[in-house]
């Protein structure tokens, strides 16, 4: 009996210890994961029943109870402002009023709102949506399926793949389970979930109809000559299009909406529909989430996304190019020009040659490297497999980094809350390390990872990299802090403190209303 009870005992403080090095660990370890990672802490401690299998009779109850309750209607608030006399708002029309100077009659601002969708991916509140349906937002409120309505801060956006992550201040929120992309099924039943057209959460099915589509939807946007004025020059496509095609129901507002499998696992998020009409013509297409994750985690640990460049330009073997340069392949990429000082060259890669496959896979089209591409960071390898001659050869490249494409924020707004203003300074942040602060010397800070193209920070000159150290006289250490110090915001001036590098200091205050 004795020996009995000590065994209780044992296991009893054994169980209590799990618990607490647990919650140890989940208080100082939780927030430095990947998305992934704390899904995966999550449910090992909060374990669901199994869900239906993808296969054998649709039953789809269990996997849309599970997931409608994360999926979030967002409702963006948009400002528009002009002259009377025609002109636009100048950022020095309050120093007119100051100075008693004339002032041009302003138009009272014009707000539009618009609808989409989001996804909850952890407790703590991060959601991730698409690009389009935040980029002009001056306010984003996210209202769950229990009516329960958050503000929300732009964590980061990226127009080259249409996904956004926002973060609420929130706890115990519901969420949905991230899947594998990869591992999608052409054939697969699968649901959409979101609130189009204005309707609450709806729910519809189908059946993934293709993957790896590309649909020029993102491109169009994206396209940059390298030059002026010369229609020969090449046209550089920065955008990354690699959708998963479904017929399942996908109608305005269903963008940034889960597009989950039959056991309510995440596989894409919803963003477009091929339609003649505007509204549900047959299929819609939703980003894997394979290539999301590496996109949020980006902007969860650094602001911005991290893209690493192979440094080739290429196009798909078509029946011209094969007759022009007298190609017997079918398949791959020809490569035109290789970037000087770029992983393809520093590899050996030539003009000419032709890419076959990416860690051993076949290329197809664009998208079968684009995608893969784009879930690696500057600094990893990947093994790439050409042809040349006739012959082909394995390599292993270094992806090396190059300015990517900067967003565009909307512009300010007047009485905004503080995550309206964080929203309005077009800006992303990270806390600076130690080391940085040693460096400069100063003992608080957080350092601008991306300045986004129409934002307050951009109109106003702030660049990358300045180390902010206080906002509106409050030191400031995270993205939390710099958000709560805009609540001091007053006569819609931010007052920021910031070092560029040490010894020197800058001091600014940038007016919101512009």
């Amino acid at each position: 009996m004795k020996k009995i009870g000590v065994s209780l005992l044992t296991a009893v403080l054994g169980g209590a210890v799990a618990v607490g090095g647990y919650k140890l660990f989940e208080d100082k370890q939780f927030n430095q994961m990947t998305l992934e990672e704390q899904q995966k802490v999550y449910y090992a401690n909060n374990p669901a029943g199994e869900m239906l299998s993808s296969t054998g009779n649709p039953d789809f109850t269990q996997a849309a109870a599970a997931v409608s309750p994360g999926v979030v209607h967002i409702k963006v608030t948009m400002t528009a402002r002009g002259s009377q006399r025609g002109g636009g708002s100048s950022p020095f029309d309050m120093f007119e009023e100051f100075f008693g100077m004339p002032q041009r009659r302003q138009a009272q601002p014009r707000q539009a709102q618009a609808s989409g969708s989001g996804v909850i991916l952890t407790p703590d509140g991060y959601i991730v949506t698409n690009n389009h349906v935040v980029e002009n937002a001056d306010k984003i409120e996210v209202q769950l399926t229990d009516k329960r309505t958050f503000e929300a801060k732009v964590i980061g956006r990226d127009p080259n793949t249409d996904l956004a992550l926002l973060k609420v201040s929130a706890t115990n929120l519901p969420m949905v389970r991230m899947g594998d992309s990869d591992n999608v099924q052409i054939g697969e039943w699968v649901l959409a979930v979101g609130y189009p057209l204005s309707l609450q959460s709806t729910v519809t099915a189908g059946i993934v109809s293709a993957k790896g589509r590309q649909i020029g939807i993102l491109g169009e946007s994206q396209q940059m000559p390298r030059g002026y004025g010369n229609e020969d020059q090449q046209i550089i496509n920065t955008a990354i299009e690699s959708f998963i095609q479904t017929d399942a129901v996908i109608n305005k507002g269903n963008s940034g909406g889960a597009l989950v499998n039959a056991r309510g696992e995440l596989i894409g998020i919803n963003s477009a529909i091929a339609s003649p009409t505007g509204v549900y013509a047959g299929y819609g297409f939703a980003i894997p989430i394979n290539l999301a994750k590496k996109i949020l985690d980006d902007f969860k640990e650094f602001g911005s996304v991290k893209r690493g460049f192979i440094g080739v330009t290429f196009t798909e073997i078509n029946e011209a190019l094969r007759t022009d340069k007298g190609i017997d392949d079918i398949n791959g990429l020809y490569v035109q020009n290789v970037v000087k000082g770029g992983a393809a060259e520093s590899a050996g890669i030539k003009g000419g040659d032709i890419l076959t496959k990416i860690e051993g896979r076949p290329i197809y089209s664009s998208s079968d490297l684009q995608e893969r591409i784009a879930r690696l960071r500057p600094g990893d390898k990947v093994k790439i497999t050409y042809k040349r001659d006739g012959k082909e050869k394995d390599v292993t490249l270094t992806l090396k980094a190059e300015e990517e494409s900067k967003a565009k924020q909307g512009e300010g707004g007047s009485n905004a809350s503080a995550t309206e203003i964080f929203n309005k300074l077009g800006a992303s942040f990270i806390p600076a390390t130690d080391a940085r602060k040693k460096e400069l010397g100063v003992s608080s800070g957080v350092v601008v990872t991306q300045v986004h193209k129409g934002g307050v920070f951009e109109y106003f000159g702030v660049e990358k990299g300045l180390v902010i150290t206080e906002i509106n006289g409050k030191s400031v250490n995270n993205v939390d802090d710099v958000e709560s110090a805009l609540a001091g915001t007053r006569r819609n001036i931010v007052r920021i403190k910031g070092v560029p590098q040490r010894g020197s200091t800058v001091e600014l205050n940038v007016p919101i209303e512009y």
